[in-house]
């Protein structure tokens, strides 16, 4: 195993524990910095902003169906960034994944 993937995985594993699980994270690399640990961090921050981000949206009108959908989405994307972080790979979300590295490039 990379040593900068093996001194970074438990700040990425943290990140993505809740919004402030990622909040954590953000702090414990700031030294010394990782890449890993700031890949992950960056991702999982975007997923639980996203998914807090449409919870407030839809809670301004219920449909039931748009929860599933949340939920789902938010549970599928969140599933595939942690199984990553815990295979050692940095594999971005799908879709999103992208969008999270270029738009929270102050988390460094």
């Amino acid at each position: 195993m990379n040593n900068t993937i093996k001194k970074g995985k438990n700040t990425a594993i943290i990140a993505h524990f809740t919004l402030i699980g990622a909040i954590i994270a953000i702090f414990m690399n700031a030294e010394p910095k990782n890449d890993f640990a700031r890949f992950y961090t960056r991702q999982a921050f975007g997923l639980h902003l996203i998914f807090h981000a449409f919870a407030l949206f839809l809670s301004q009108s219920f449909n039931e169906y748009a929860w599933y959908g949340l939920y789902v989405f938010y549970l599928v994307l969140w599933g595939y960034s942690f199984t990553g972080a815990l295979a050692n790979k940095k594999q971005e979300a799908p879709l999103v994944g992208p969008f999270f590295q270029k738009w929270f490039t102050f988390i460094s």
